[in-house]
């Protein structure tokens, strides 16, 4: 119906984006319209001279867009992370790069014999190796 249709002007930005949404209408542009959004519902009321008009989104759409542009959040999140690693990377000392050649200090280290004990009476063949000079306390 003619009755039904209506021009507005409205001042917005265009921004590349993989987002779900196709349109972000503001405050002054749905009072423009005196519109009325229901986010639970995907719906979108805007009175008209002979009734309220109804504009419905498809929700398996809306969520599989959703799904998607988290994802993408994600992506860019660790793509980020990533890159702050390799700037991180990049500030390390050369000395704190080098792999130390020193031997550890444990006692157990030092010790280098070694004797074999039987864990199972029944089967001869499971043993373990433990130090041979091992405190007893």
């Amino acid at each position: 119906m003619a009755s039904n249709y209506r021009v507005e002007h409205i001042n917005f930005y265009v921004i590349d984006s993989n987002t779900a949404y196709h349109a972000i209408l503001g405050r002054p542009a749905l009072a423009k319209f005196m519109a009325i959004s229901h986010y639970a519902y995907l719906r979108l009321k805007i009175p008209s001279p002979t009734r309220v008009l109804a504009l419905r989104a498809n929700l398996s759409i809306s969520y599989a867009y959703e799904i998607e542009s988290l994802a993408l959040v994600e992506a860019t999140d660790h793509s980020i992370h990533m890159a702050n690693v390799v700037i991180d990377t990049k500030t390390v000392p050369a000395n704190d790069l080098e792999i130390p050649t020193m031997e550890p200090s444990h006692a157990s280290a030092k010790s280098k014999e070694t004797k074999e004990v039987g864990l199972n009476l029944d089967d001869p063949s499971k043993t373990i190796k433990i130090g041979a000079h091992l405190n007893p306390k």
